[in-house]
């Protein structure tokens, strides 16, 4: 087996192995909170490398840095949300919808080529959609609407990060996501008992002090997200990136199997043949990047 597809193998169980960590603190504690945590371990992370190696750049694009950071941070506070109240599975679903919307958003803003392929695969992905997102009618639930956010607003997230590459440290970009991602929940969270909004739990909520068990939680999460991040890194620096972009979408099958021990649902016809939609629909995508 190829080793980038053996490190991106190992990267999605890491990942899914993140996403049972924070669904099980969000028992505990709520959304908003678990995404401060998951953060702060970023953070301290990129603080480390930057004693020994500071960061080297041209700059002159905080406006869109900081958009970058801002719509990461909120892409990630809806896929927490989803991961604490749906299916596992489907909250790693959703969010593997990031390269379909990217390829969107490349075409809208960067002026990219779509072509026939493209527009076939952003169909076939959006029909997938549909089926996990079962509407009643033609309205969608809010943990939907927050899951079809999570890939988009990834999505332009990482349509940012193709031109602030030409500008920032690698580290810089990332250093603008968790740093929003930190203080942004502090910040909600410090108002949260201010605010009477129950609809909007997402955003505000009260600050839980961790404890006992908690924090093995915390430490576990970020120490898979730690690793996934890191091996998911080395798989692209070895292996094209389809094919290691078609590898990723084994964390959904990864995480169903690990989401089934903690309580969850087996999916129905319906989700399995719109997971099937979407892993065709990015790996579309992904050949069509590598094509052109």
């Amino acid at each position: 087996m190829d080793t980038g597809v053996k490190y991106m193998l190992f990267a999605s169980l890491m990942f899914a192995f993140m996403g049972v960590f924070a669904k099980l603190l969000s028992q505990s504690m709520p959304s908003l909170e678990v995404v401060f945590f998951r953060n702060l371990f970023g953070v301290a992370l990129i603080a480390a490398t930057l004693i020994k190696n500071p960061m080297k750049h041209v700059g002159g694009r905080p406006f869109l840095l900081l958009f970058r950071g801002t719509m990461g941070f909120l892409a990630l506070l809806a896929f927490f949300y989803n991961i604490a109240h749906i299916p596992l599975g489907d909250a790693m679903t959703y969010s593997k919808t990031s390269p379909i919307f990217t390829a969107l958003f490349a075409w809208l803003f960067l002026r990219e080529r779509m072509g026939g392929i493209g527009w076939a695969a952003l169909f076939i992905g959006f029909v997938g959609i549909v089926f996990i997102a079962k509407p009643t009618g033609f309205m969608l639930d809010k943990t939907a609407w927050l899951g079809i956010f999570s890939g988009a607003g990834a999505a332009l997230a990482y349509t940012a990060v193709r031109e602030l590459r030409n500008y920032y440290d690698t580290r810089a970009i990332v250093l603008s996501f968790t740093g929003i991602g930190t203080v942004g929940p502090l910040v909600l969270m410090a108002v949260s008992p201010y605010v009477n909004m129950p609809e909007l739990d997402m955003i505000f909520a009260e600050f839980v002090a961790p404890e006992g068990y908690m924090w093995l939680y915390i430490v576990a999460m970020g120490l898979f997200a730690t690793l996934a991040q890191y091996y998911m890194t080395k798989a692209y620096g070895v292996t094209q990136a389809g094919v290691v972009g078609a590898v990723s979408y084994s964390n959904i099958l990864f995480s169903i199997i690990l989401g089934l021990f903690i309580g969850d649902p087996f999916p129905d016809p319906y989700t399995w043949l719109g997971i099937l939609l979407i892993v065709i629909s990015g790996i579309a995508v992904a050949s069509m990047k590598r094509s052109g």
